[in-house]
């Protein structure tokens, strides 16, 4: 892709900082460079690339800042454009003067991700490995941040590139079949286009399996701890979190919101959600809590539902857990630093861990079962994972694939253009996630939730 504007942005974060980067890319960003940046010797648009040259920002009568230019040429760039980058004083104020300047000299305001955008559409990255940058910027643990470079470096793209060889494999051998007349059928073209679906649908499906991992890795997994009031929740929270986050008071009802805070557990970014306190009440503003702690709590990924065991187990208890009896739980033993007259065998239909939370008795033990229940391992190699998008688009896939085993078992002749047809939309679903099929309001969809200046 050529473009004849030149784009401009700020790409690092607001704020004070020890520098600041305003990037430009496009084929008059050395050109523009000669307008704004001063320096010794010879201009920016007679540098070679890869080189950088200290200087002053500005024009001749209004200099706003002293730094460095670095200088890539196409296509040895990020974009696989001409790219300057103006590397300034950190600060609110310089990266803003010198992009107004840069705007001013011609340049236009970069779109968010346009950058990245320019670097797929100019074949630097695919569509996969353009959505890794931002998963790694976004990144919320170094785990995640594992993946999304196994994603950035290709190993997924790989992969997907191998099912879509195939499947247009499959589909060119069996086009190739309606050529000949019925009588000279070539048996031999349907049937390995048939195997080569097979092994396309187990590909998918090996593909299929990561996606709950690399959906925790993006979004979290949602943890949701329930209760009676002065069960411990909000103190169950401060201890996870390692800081005072919920306030402690002795008095019932104090947390009547929802807090979410997340930590991170074997790589596994966790949204803790500390709820209000489950009981019979006549405050309006306790009743809007408790209706916020009951959704929290159908949607949860696990509950943790803590019961003062110093008090006799109550039906309020035991109903909560029972209308949500499929949701994975553990239910925590509180205060057993005190006399208890709860136990865990009083809790056998359900997993419970005895814990102290005052003394952190049982809080390693809590860690453990938590991760366990998560089916987070600790020791897992990093790979790259499935988003959203790409699940759907291989589950639309498969279907395709599905759909053309069914018309080539066995192998008719009034079979062959329906299954060649499913396996065009197969290719084609495959082609959307690496963006060998791409469509403008895809790449506006993708690219938008990108940061401007990447």
């Amino acid at each position: 892709m050529i473009t004849d504007d030149t784009i401009a942005a700020i790409a690092t974060a607001s704020g004070l900082g020890a520098i600041s980067i305003v990037r430009l890319s496009g084929t008059g960003s050395l050109v523009l460079a000669d307008r704004f940046f001063h320096c010794a010797g010879a201009r920016p648009s007679q540098r070679p690339g890869g080189t950088f040259v200290y200087g002053r920002v500005g024009l001749a009568d209004d200099i706003i800042d002293e730094g460095l230019l670095l200088i890539f040429r196409a296509p040895h760039s990020y974009t696989r454009e001409d790219v300057v980058e103006i590397q300034c004083h950190g600060g609110r104020e310089s990266a803003r003067r010198i992009l107004r300047l840069v705007l001013d000299a011609g340049a236009r305001p970069a779109d968010p991700g346009e950058f990245t955008r320019r670097a797929f559409l100019n074949g630097r990255l695919d569509l996969v490995q353009a959505e890794a940058v931002m998963d790694l910027i976004a990144s919320q643990s170094s785990r995640a941040a594992a993946s999304a470079v196994e994603q950035l470096t290709g190993h997924l793209s790989d992969s997907l590139r191998l099912v879509y060889d195939k499947v247009i494999s499959a589909c060119s051998a069996l086009e190739a079949t309606l050529d000949f007349p019925e009588e000279d059928f070539p048996d031999f073209l349907a049937e390995d286009s048939s195997q080569q679906v097979d092994e396309s649908v187990v590909m998918i499906d090996k593909l299929l399996e990561n996606w709950e991992e690399g959906h925790r890795l993006r979004e979290g997994v949602l943890v949701v701890i329930s209760g009676q009031p002065n069960a411990g929740k909000s103190t169950l929270l401060n201890r996870l979190l390692g800081r005072d986050r919920a306030i402690v008071s002795p008095t019932p009802g104090t947390t009547r919101d929802a807090i979410e805070e997340t930590f991170v557990l074997n790589g596994i970014p966790i949204r803790l959600v500390d709820t209000a306190g489950l009981r019979e009440s006549g405050c309006l503003v306790e009743q809007e809590g408790m209706a916020r702690a009951k959704a929290y709590i159908k949607k949860a990924d696990l509950r943790l539902h803590v019961i003062d065991a110093t008090q006799p187990l109550s039906k309020s208890d035991l109903d909560s857990l029972a209308e949500t009896s499929e949701k994975p739980t553990l239910v925590l033993l509180n205060k057993t630093d005190l006399a208890s007259v709860v136990s865990s065998s009083d809790m056998m239909t359900y997993d419970s861990i005895p814990i102290s939370l005052i003394s952190s008795v049982g809080l390693d033990h809590l860690l453990e079962k938590l991760a366990a229940k998560l089916d987070v391992n600790p020791n897992a190699a990093p790979h790259a994972t499935l988003s959203e998008r790409h699940r759907l688009l291989l589950d639309s896939s498969r279907h395709a694939l599905l759909a053309a085993q069914q018309l080539l078992r066995p192998i008719r002749p009034e079979g062959l253009v329906p299954a060649a047809s499913h396996l065009r939309d197969a290719a084609e679903f495959v082609g959307k996630i690496i963006g060998r099929v791409y469509y403008d309001d895809m790449l506006n969809q993708i690219f938008s939730r990108f940061c401007i200046g990447k």
